[in-house]
């Protein structure tokens, strides 16, 4: 039987239907978003075949949403023939970006913070089971940095700056349960939390003493002090900056003895407004 696929709702035979990550068909506009998406994984560019066999479809179908991309300014092709996100897309996503008030606002702090420990600063936020990272200071230029970047997630229960902002969000044990629900937690290294006593547990302490942890629960040989930022609300966070290093460099102790000052380079925007 001919397979049919549509084209912004206009039915088209002979192709097969291209589908996302997760089995769902592409259609439309989700076919050029998918294949942007996929350009971003290609700094250097990537050729049409490669393009076509790592989005899953026809080699037409990719090639119209790279010409759609390429019109609106958003795709280039370099002189090997290979396409990469083009310069108006970087444009609008730096402008965006630099016109969020917190990564302006916090990134004088995490290059202090940066520069202080020669590791690295992050802000993240929550979002749903994941952190997502809005601003990020790589230690100087010379030291081993870390692979995290902006617009990165990582698993909430398994980072100090997403058990820091969760910690906020659930009182009880009974709320821990529920939040991890039928989804067991992912075990990122030996020593992730992941049964629902062991995160209150956790959660419990971090909320009493202002700070939370990551002691290699989420990179091995890396561990991670968090503290939160009140950036847009007095009664919760809205982010939660920390330090991440390497273990043989800088430990949690050295991190622990350095909290005072950690809290004071942060300032008023480490406390909840009065």
């Amino acid at each position: 039987m001919e397979h049919t696929q549509t084209h912004d709702g206009v039915a088209v035979p002979g192709e097969d239907s291209p589908t996302s990550p997760g089995g769902s068909r592409l259609v439309g506009s989700d076919r050029v978003l998918a294949v942007l998406r996929e350009l971003a994984r290609y700094p250097d560019g990537v050729g049409l075949e490669e393009l076509t066999r790592t989005v899953g479809s026809p080699k037409p179908t990719v090639h119209r949403a790279l010409g759609a991309l390429r019109r609106a300014g958003l795709a280039d092709q370099d002189t090997r023939g290979h396409y990469l996100l083009g310069d108006e897309f970087v444009r609008m996503a730096f402008a965006h970006h630099e016109a969020r008030p917190e990564p302006v606002r916090l990134r004088p702090l995490l290059e202090a913070l940066a520069a202080r420990f020669g590791e690295t600063a992050h802000y993240a936020i929550l979002d749903g089971r994941e952190v997502v990272y809005r601003a990020k200071v790589d230690p100087p230029s010379g030291a081993v940095r870390l692979t995290s970047t902006v617009g990165g997630r990582n698993p909430v229960h398994a980072t100090a700056v997403g058990k820091l902002l969760l910690a906020h969000q659930l009182d009880t044990a009974e709320d821990v349960r529920k939040w991890i629900g039928e989804t067991p937690l992912e075990r990122r290294t030996p020593r992730t939390l992941c049964t629902a006593a062991d995160l209150y547990r956790d959660l419990r302490a971090g909320r009493t003493r202002g700070y939370a942890l990551d002691d290699q629960e989420n990179e091995a040989g890396v561990n991670c002090l968090a503290l939160p930022v009140y950036a847009t609300s007095p009664t919760a966070p809205s982010g939660a900056v920390s330090v991440s290093a390497l273990a043989y460099r800088t430990p949690l102790s050295t991190l622990l003895d350095a909290l005072d000052e950690i809290r004071a380079v942060l300032g008023p925007l480490g406390e909840p407004p009065r």
